[in-house]
Formats: structure tokens, sequence, C-alpha cells
């Protein structure tokens, strides 16, 4: 039996359908035309007024006011500070998700723009800036610009489109919860349910025009480790009268290199187990009595991700063990594969070759990057697409990547973002 909104798309394939979709996509690109002005307005404003995770409250209004202004039915405060909103097209047909994320990131801004940020905080302790160093800003202004070309086609839709602003993708401050899982948990996915979801990720990896995309296992596990290393405080000259948590600690960092590079099948599949920070000590002739260290596992596989959590906890556990030190393993899981349905991504991949032309859509290689579309992606046929923003012409080898300082995005690759999500929606609504 059909799906009532299929057998709806095969009758009217028969009565001039074909026709009035491409008269739907020449119309919603002229749509994204007349508003990519207003898009760079947004980003910019965004960009200047940056909002860490679960802070997103500037931002989180921007939106809701402008989706209120277009007519879609608003729900507020959904995982803290996230934005949901639903626009009912005037003919039946499939919930269609299209999802982008809020927060920025506690970096201090080094690009010289009219429009950078200038906002401090304190995070961890530290006095720090905040950036939009991710390309969040892109992904909420692209997102707003589509929701307001959608309403303007509201009667012709063949299908209800569903919008989520997320907040705290890259993670909610310590203690709290949030991000996509938190929004899931809250409703919403609830009432309607959405068929797929889309979502895409601005990037310096490509040019502007280019869309990279990749089929089943497309970014990484992630999981947040700490370590923490006892010993027994000393005097620097006298060693010998205490454990060393710094030196246990240095051997336990070359231990956990071997994991990887000897104990796992990597020609199966990759992963990689690394230590970004190291805390310990405060003056140069104390020995003191601990050391944490913090870093990050990633992986493809949930077996595999399991076996090197093991290998780490028995690695650092022993190590210290045998110098007279002991260490506590914590290991979260706040991100999961994110999985493209292959399925979707085959279906949608003739859309994307005509928003950006068949040679500018490349297939990519799995990345290690993490993204918490990863869970909405669980709940329906995901597919989560790369945009190019580096500028055409340029080595996207030697410009600054996402997460920098330096991090800068050529405003000319939101149109193609905006198109992206408008023809994804619409073909999916009307394709057969």
């Amino acid at each position: 039996m059909k799906p009532a909104h299929l057998a709806l798309a095969l009758l009217l394939a028969g009565t001039g359908a074909v026709g009035h979709a491409a008269d739907l996509r020449t119309d919603l690109d002229r749509l994204a035309d007349q508003i990519e002005p207003r898009v760079i307005e947004w980003r910019r404003d965004i960009h200047a007024n940056p909002e860490l995770g679960n802070r997103e409250v500037r931002t989180a209004a921007l939106v809701a006011d402008h989706l209120k202004r277009l007519g879609y039915e608003v729900r507020t405060g959904v995982g803290v500070t996230g934005v949901v909103a639903v626009l009912r097209g005037g003919r039946p047909g499939p919930v269609v998700a299209l999802r982008a994320d809020m927060d920025a990131l506690p970096v201090t801004e080094e690009v010289d723009l009219p429009f950078a940020s200038k906002v401090r905080t304190t995070y961890g302790g530290k006095e720090t800036g905040v950036m939009h160093a991710c390309g969040h800003d892109t992904h909420v202004a692209m997102l707003m610009g589509a929701a307001e070309a959608f309403a303007k086609v509201k009667e012709r839709l063949p299908g209800t489109v569903k919008l989520i602003f997320q907040p705290a993708e890259e993670g909610p401050p310590p203690g709290e919860a949030g991000g996509a899982t938190l929004m899931l948990a809250e409703g919403a996915f609830d009432a309607p349910v959405p068929e797929v979801v889309f979502g895409l990720h601005i990037g310096s990896m490509l040019n502007v025009g280019q869309i990279g995309y990749r089929p089943g296992a497309a970014l990484a596990a992630a999981d947040v480790l700490k370590i923490v290393v006892k010993g027994r405080q000393t005097h620097g000259s006298a060693p010998w009268g205490g454990v060393d948590p710094i030196v246990v600690a240095s051997q336990i960092v070359l231990g956990l290199q071997t994991i990887v590079s000897r104990q796992v099948n990597i020609a199966k599949e990759p992963a990689v187990v690394t230590i970004g920070g190291i805390d310990g000590g405060i003056r140069f002739n104390i020995i003191p009595d601990q050391v944490t260290m913090v870093g990050t596992i990633r992986t493809f596989d949930e077996a595999l991700r399991d076996d090197i959590h093991a290998r780490v906890r028995r690695t650092a556990e022993n190590i210290a063990e045998a110098s007279g030190a002991t260490a506590e393993v914590t290991i979260e899981k706040p991100y999961a594969v994110t999985i493209n349905d292959p399925a979707l991504t085959s279906r949608m991949l003739p859309t994307l070759h005509r928003v950006a032309g068949a040679d500018n859509v490349q297939l990519r290689d799995r990345l290690m990057g993490a993204e918490d579309f990863s869970f909405f992606a669980q709940r329906a046929p995901g597919l989560f697409l790369f945009l190019g923003g580096t500028p055409a012409g340029q080595d996207v080898a030697k410009v600054a990547y996402n997460h920098s300082p330096r991090f800068s995005i050529d405003e000319s690759a939101l149109k193609l973002g905006v198109r992206t999500l408008l023809h994804l929606t619409a073909d999916y609504m009307g394709a057969p």
C-alpha cells in the first residue's frame, strides 16, 4: 500500500506535476537570490554577537521573531534555548526536518572584519573571547533564509517543513544537559514526526560552490576522556620521598599511543586517541599530588569504541599501579557516529548535482570530526552535507580550519547553502 503523499505524487505526475515542480524550483532559486542580502546581514549580526552553548538567548530570539512573522508555528525553550518551528504546506505530503546549530566557541577572534566578535567571557576558569569559529552563524542565517522562501511558497508545498535551531552542538557547559539529545527528549521530533532530516555544515575544507557528501558513516563518534593520576606530593629535590604523578602521566600518554598504533586493526576501522590537555603542579620545585589529563577518542564502530575504552582504562590504571600511583579514568560519550542514510543519499544526489553542478559535488572521505546531528539521524533517515566556504581558487590546505581563531568564511557561499536546503526539501516532498 502506497503512502498517501506518494499516491498523490504518482497521480499528479501524469497531469502536469513535473511542470509544476520545475516552476517551483525556479521560484525557489529566485527567492534565494532575493533573500541573499538578508542572509548575509543576519550572519554578520549573529557573528558579531556570538553566544556559547545553552546561552543562545539573543540568537534564539532573533530566530523565533523572524519565524513568527512568517507565520510558522513556533516553540521556544526546547532543550534550553532551542527553537522548533513548523510550516504546513498547502498540499499533503511528508514532514521534512531541517536543522541548524546556533552556538559559538570560547575562541578569541583574530580575523580582521568590521563585524568581528568583541565578546569576552570566562570559560573553564579562564578569560577568553567568544567567536563563531565553526560557522554556526552561517547555518542559522541560511536556515532563516530558507524559512522565508518556504513561507512565500507555502500553498504550493506538498508537505510540512519542520525547522530545528539547536543550541549547544559543541557541548553544554559542565554540569548541564543540552544539545540534540535534550531537544529530542523535549519533543523536537514529535507532532509532527519528521520522515527525514537534512543538515549541512560550512567549512574551509571545500571551496565556495562545492558540496561534499558521504553515504553511511560520515563523521566519527567522539568521546571525552579524563584521567586523574594521583601520586604523593614531595619536594622536587627529593622525588624518592613521594610518587611523581607528572612522570606517571607522561608514561600514560606514551602508553595510550600504542593502542591505535599497535593494538587494534586500523586496516578495518580507523580510530584516534588524543590527549589534548595536561594540568598538574604550580611551582618548579614541588612535585604535586595529582595530574589531570583530558582528551578525546574517535571511532566509527561501536564494538571498536568499547574495546578502545577498555584498553585506555587498562593502560592508564596498570601504568599508574606500576609506579605506586592510581589513575581514575572517566569516559563520556556525547557524540554518536553520524550516519547518512545510503538510500536517502542516493535519492538526493541528483538534487545536489542540479543545484551545484555535478563537477562540484564531491564524495568525501570519512572525517574524524563529530556532530550531534547524529542523534537526529538516529530517529529519522538523515543526510548531512558539507558546504564549501573557502574562496574559489584558494588552496584549502593552506587556510585556517574550523575552530581556529583565524577561521573565515566567504559569504558568497551562503546562497548555495540556502538553495541546497530549499531544493532538498522540495524534491523530497515532490519525488515519487
